[in-house]
């Protein structure tokens, strides 16, 4: 699951300051427990004693050497013993366990070249951050209101708003929760109002909570950086334009309503091949239609969103307009 550079740098920062936390609660709970039981300390001094002559016997050749490991094994496990029963007569269950804060990689965050799961959980927690803050709400599949849908028939649709959109909200919620890297993509085309905004936040909150890395973007937002990135060249910049292409997930809201132009096309294109050719899922949201869509961009654009996209259409009254009146 490719994480943004960024997300990786916040958990590994996060993970080194929690290795510090646990290391200096241990030294100052070692350092209470020598001031109130002096025992301890000299039993920690007898262990060291005691281990440098396990590896000093362990390289005599023959029976003498046979006989120092024994004894300074006994030795050392009689300490160990001691050391417990003082621990446990005069302080709390775990006051003196010194394990690391990960005992598969010790807090370092990889267990050889391979992340360790601690610090993807770390990762995980940070997408979900990040996730949040830019789709802007916590609204999540079970709070889709499907009553703001009439439940009457309509001829244009062939089936009524509240059938259409229920079958939406599964088709939403089955591709989340079942998501993959070769998930394939997601057009929602509709007015405003009707749920596109708010359902494409599920889908990347969704899809965040299973350890996918997820951008999730408005199109004015998204050309912005992308028109940085190319006319003020800048390692944060270059950062900010690789994540919609390094992401597993690219979520694009309200396409179309950003400002159109020569730069907006050549970046809409290129993106939509970049993630094309390289089989990562896009899920779409946009006002406009296909002819509409081959209008303002290409047509090249229009064929590619319609041969490449499932396409969702999304009906009824716009729903703010609804809860303004009380509904």
């Amino acid at each position: 699951m490719a994480y943004s550079a960024e997300v990786v740098k916040r958990a590994r920062a996060r993970l080194a300051q929690a290795k510090e936390d646990r290391e200096s609660e241990n030294r100052q709970h070692l350092a209470e427990a020598y001031r109130r039981c002096p025992r301890i300390r000299e039993i920690d001094i007898q262990l060291r004693r005691t281990m440098a002559q396990a590896a000093q016997a362990a390289f005599q050749q023959g029976s003498d050497g046979q006989e120092l490991l024994r004894k300074a094994r006994e030795e050392n496990l009689a300490l160990q013993r001691e050391r417990e029963e003082l621990a446990f007569a005069n302080f709390e269950a775990g006051y003196l366990d010194d394990s690391p804060i990960c005992t598969l990689c010790g807090g370092s965050g990889y267990v050889g070249s391979t992340m360790c799961e601690c610090l993807m959980e770390l990762c995980r927690q940070e997408q979900k951050k990040e996730v949040s803050i830019l789709s802007g709400s916590k609204d999540s599949f079970n709070q889709f209101r499907l009553d703001y849908y009439p439940d009457r028939y309509e001829p244009q649709w062939g089936g009524s708003p509240r059938v259409i959109m229920e079958k939406n909200l599964q088709i939403c919620r089955r591709y989340a929760m079942t998501f993959t890297l070769n998930a394939g993509n997601l057009l929602f085309v509709g007015g405003t109002g009707l749920g596109k905004t708010y359902l494409s936040a599920c889908v990347a909150r969704a899809v965040a909570d299973r350890g996918y890395s997820v951008v999730y973007e408005t199109a004015g937002h998204l050309f912005s950086k992308l028109e940085q990135a190319k006319f003020s060249p800048s390692e944060e910049n270059r950062r900010e334009a690789a994540k919609f292409t390094e992401c597993d997930l690219l979520i694009v809201d309200d396409l179309g309503t950003e400002m159109p132009g020569q730069f907006v096309t050549a970046a809409l294109y290129g993106l939509l091949n970049d993630r094309l050719l390289g089989g990562k899922p896009m899920v779409v949201s946009t006002n406009l239609n296909i002819d509409e869509t081959a209008r303002r961009y290409s047509p090249q654009i229009a064929s590619r969103l319609q041969g490449a996209f499932q396409r969702l259409t999304f009906v009824g009254e716009d729903i703010r307009v609804l809860k303004s009146k009380g509904y």
